[in-house]
């Protein structure tokens, strides 16, 4: 028998998805998976995420994206108040891309209240570190932060060492099918610290494709491929790797 998937992050709450989740969440199920962790992004978002976790599978995460701070600290208390209710805090973290205009110093800052605000709460943490993987890294180790998951970390490879010392986890999505990038981090990264996610409607297998919980079996193949493994060992692996740090019960 086959052991179940479980994907750590995607974004349930997308109007892209949200109109079809029933659907979607069937989807998931016939691709063997079993748990689904939707992560809220910004208080109202965040409402969302609480709201569609009504789905015996669904587990909630609650945060904010790096570049959109405005309001974070309404973030903060609904996270406090809802503690009990969700497995992880995030995704939360740094985001230095050409693109983002919003300052680094705040983000900083803002990261750094959501890693002790982890910590005092005793939650895991999921961290945003697009092209600040190395930055995200050193903060959370400054910070001795517990119970990471670095989501799709586009990063060095050599520095997710940084993370696999600190007993981090790295999920990956199913754009391993076509990144280069998540290729060498898999085949860096020891197994033991690897989870799988989907970060749909983001990072589909497929460019310009919306991307579901479902790929997330997309990701346990290609990784089951890179580190020569059986597909199952893939399996049974990353899902105690998530069910341990996201303190799930079967």
């Amino acid at each position: 028998m086959r052991a179940m998937l479980v994907d750590v992050h995607c974004h349930l709450t997308d109007e892209r998805i949200r109109a079809n989740l029933a659907e979607v969440i069937n989807d998931a199920k016939k691709s063997g998976v079993a748990i689904v962790v939707t992560s809220g992004l910004g208080y109202e978002d965040c409402l969302r995420a609480l709201e569609v976790s009504d789905y015996k599978m669904i587990f909630p995460s609650l945060g904010i994206m790096p570049y959109e701070l405005e309001g974070y600290e309404a973030v903060l208390d609904l996270i406090e108040k809802n503690a009990k209710k969700i497995v992880a805090i995030g995704e939360v973290g740094l985001d230095f891309h050409i693109s983002v205009k919003s300052d680094r110093e705040l983000q900083r800052r803002v990261f750094k209240e959501f890693i002790e605000l982890s910590l005092s709460l005793d939650l895991p943490l999921i961290v945003h570190s697009r092209s600040a993987g190395k930055y995200a890294l050193e903060m959370l180790v400054e910070c001795g932060a517990k119970d990471v998951i670095m989501h799709a970390f586009d990063g060095s490879a050599s520095h997710s060492i940084i993370g696999v010392k600190n007993s981090y986890f790295f999920s990956i999505p199913p754009s391993v099918a076509r990144s280069v990038q998540k290729q060498k981090l898999v085949s860096k990264v020891p197994l033991d610290n690897i989870l799988l996610e989907s970060d749909a409607p983001a990072l589909s297998p497929v460019p310009g494709n919306i991307n579901l919980p479902s790929n997330v079996k997309i990701s346990a193949e290609i990784v089951s491929k890179i580190k020569g493994v059986p597909l199952e060992k893939v399996e049974e692996v990353t899902t105690e790797n998530a069910m341990r740090i996201l303190r799930i019960r079967a």
